[in-house]
């Protein structure tokens, strides 16, 4: 199983309506596909977000896997390993999170290549499934308070039992929004995100307001520079808090659970550098007796499917994980569904990630990135 090619084709994906959140607003997903070919002609699929540019990060893919080449794909943790020694730590670059990045899409392709040879899922790759259902919450799009209430209806009406709300906008926005969510779903649970909105003396006075509406939790209210922060707003917080970009490398989440920084760990494998490390962050927040959120980003039913795996396989998973494909105007995989039904998904076990690319949307995605396009 010696890997011969390794191909990056950067892809740019526009969304079915503006994604709105604390940051701005996006119009379309920018990813890299990964595809990792063996001798037999077996090819790995993985993809990368591609902050802050997809075409220099294609450069540095390519840079960093030019070792992998003649290698046996059963040593991808090694490769990866020394590729982050020689590329990322080299020279005091330090750069973790970045390398993160990259390397996730690296380890989700080696992973779907090794279970495609060896004809087993991922999950078996990775320990074994624990149960046979994911989890996962409704995330709610509108521009308008109005546009977000209609789909928290519809989403409450197909049953599904965790409702996901972005806050952070403005003060106004964000209680008359939440407070119309909440009159919308009735008794569903409701999570807010506010992705490093506020800093700590905001933070908690917004989470006093918006705790009479029933909050579940609120995810990363605090600036990822300072988990110490993080800490401070979860020791007086009314509202059970999350960790999110505040814990991206494993070094982050120990010391998130150590110092009970956060209520729960939400982070993905695109983030913590792959399934394989998701796997270690989940061990670690298991050891301090937290559960971890598969935290999704913006990519595509590659990483979808990734994300499901791995979930299968995490212990200590929790029961509202993120998926972001469906925000999407075009699907790029045609098998298998990944739509969750009432929140619960339940992926076949076919070999690897189980997944079948749409080669004429993968075509259209990179054409659309070469001529600059976004809608």
């Amino acid at each position: 199983m010696k890997i011969t090619d390794i191909r990056v084709t950067p892809m740019t994906l526009p969304l079915k309506e503006p994604y709105i959140w604390s940051q701005g607003v996006e119009h379309a997903f920018h990813v890299n596909l990964i595809e990792i070919e063996a001798d037999n002609g077996i090819v790995g699929i993985g993809e990368t977000t591609t902050a802050p540019d997809a075409a220099a990060q294609a450069m540095v893919l390519r840079k960093i896997t030019r070792g992998f080449l003649g290698q046996s794909v059963l040593e991808s943790a090694r490769l990866q390993a020394e590729a982050y020694r020689a590329h990322f730590l080299a020279f005091g670059g330090n750069m973790p999170r970045y390398a993160n990045q990259m390397l996730s899409g690296i380890d989700m392709a080696c992973l779907d290549l090794m279970g495609k040879v060896l004809g087993v899922p991922v999950w078996d790759l990775l320990g074994g499934a624990r149960r046979d259902h994911v989890g996962y919450f409704y995330f709610l799009q509108g521009e308008t308070v109005e546009e977000l209430v209609a789909d928290a209806k519809s989403a409450a009406a197909a049953g599904h039992p965790i409702i996901y709300l972005k806050v952070g906008i403005s003060r106004e926005r964000d209680i008359e929004a939440t407070a119309a969510v909440r009159a919308a779903i009735g008794k569903a649970r409701l999570r807010l995100d506010a992705n490093e909105a506020w800093d700590p003396a905001t933070a908690l006075r917004m989470l006093a307001l918006l705790a009479p509406y029933d909050i579940e939790y609120v995810e990363q209210p605090t600036p990822s520079t300072s988990l110490e922060a993080l800490g401070q707003v979860t020791a007086r917080s009314p509202i059970a808090i999350g960790a999110d970009q505040a814990v991206f490398t494993l070094n982050e989440v120990y010391g998130a659970t150590r110092r009970c920084d956060a209520d729960m760990i939400a982070v993905g494998p695109r983030e913590i550098g792959g399934l394989r490390p998701m796997m270690k962050a989940a061990a670690i927040a298991e050891a301090a007796g937290m559960k971890i959120c598969i935290h999704s980003s913006m990519t595509t039913g590659i990483t979808t499917c990734a994300e499901h795996h791995v979930a299968r396989a995490i212990p200590n998973l929790d029961d509202g994980n993120q998926i972001m494909w469906q925000l999407l105007q075009d699907n790029i995989i045609t098998a298998p569904d990944i739509s969750p039904v009432e929140g619960r998904l339940s992926l076949p076990p076919a070999p690897g990630l189980g997944l079948d690319l749409d080669r004429d949307a993968v075509a259209k995605a990179h054409e659309r990135f070469l001529n600059g396009q976004t809608r």
